[in-house]
């Protein structure tokens, strides 16, 4: 059996069974990762919704920002922007059954082996000054939410750069939103932990006094996997944690890239976007 981690689809469908096709990949003895971001802005989101979903026990899906957005748009009030794509999803016969199904999605998948110790995927990473345990015990919290009855509540107020920094006495929305924000849209923080929301370019384009995330050293020593930051390029540069970016652009025109989590060979196809 392997297990294969893999970055943002975006709606790259095709590139996804190509990806598939060239790992040999099999349900009944393989496992899939997929690092959120299913849908939105390539043009095959309700293919790789219903491919996801058909793969049932044998895909680890965790939700990423577009996923939210989907479910914010479809469930939530929220509008639709002009680059969107996911109007095809919103209009299939079967919308509700792939909505609820995503909506049930974790914001963080883990596991743990007497090699690799404990590997950890979200969409986006995970904040430093959170533990593994920590993490999972907040990122509950916010699913609970999510699949409970005030979901449609707490969609339309998903939005928002506030509070951009984590304190354990956050509560109600703002503590939600702030444990949805580091899961899905973290990029750079400054020192204190908190969140930059605007810059979504390279390293170099680093506002002043931030840093990317895994730059920042932790107490514990979790093998992170994340997608979410497609202009890493799949690299990591100067980090002090063990980390993976996934995400290498497939709809902006570059690769999709798999991770063998085993033996940590990555295995790519080029996009067709």
């Amino acid at each position: 059996m392997t297990t294969y981690a893999i970055g943002d689809l975006q709606g790259c469908h095709e590139e996804f069974v190509a990806l598939l096709e060239r790992l040999d990949f099999d349900p009944r003895r393989d496992r899939l990762w997929l690092a959120g971001d299913l849908v939105n802005r390539g043009p095959g989101s309700l293919a790789c919704l219903r491919e996801a979903m058909a793969l049932g026990e044998a895909a680890s899906v965790v939700l990423g920002n577009h996923d939210l957005h989907l479910l914010a748009v479809a469930r939530g009030g929220a509008r639709e922007s002009r680059k969107d794509t996911l109007a095809p999803i919103l209009a299939a016969p079967d919308r509700e059954r792939l909505l609820d199904w995503l909506q049930t999605r974790p914001l963080l998948v883990r596991r743990s082996s007497a090699t690799q110790g404990e590997t950890v995927m979200t969409h986006a990473g995970l904040l430093p000054q959170w533990s593994v345990a920590k993490a999972a015990g907040l990122a509950a919290e916010a699913e609970a939410r999510l699949a409970g009855e005030g979901a449609g509540a707490f969609l339309e107020a998903m939005y928002g750069n506030e509070p951009a920094c984590w304190r354990d006495d956050l509560d109600g929305i703002p503590r939600l939103r702030m444990i949805v924000n580091a899961f899905t849209r973290m990029r750079f923080l400054d020192a204190q932990g908190c969140l930059d929301f605007a810059a979504k370019e390279g390293l170099d384009r680093a506002p002043a006094g931030f840093a990317p995330w895994f730059q920042y050293p932790r107490q514990d020593d979790p093998w992170l996997l994340f997608g979410h930051w497609a202009a890493l390029e799949g690299e990591t540069p100067e980090s002090r944690v063990r980390a993976e970016a996934l995400d290498t652009g497939c709809v902006w025109g570059r690769r999709l890239t798999a991770l063998a989590l085993e033996s940590g060979r990555r295995i790519s196809v080029p996009s067709r976007q």
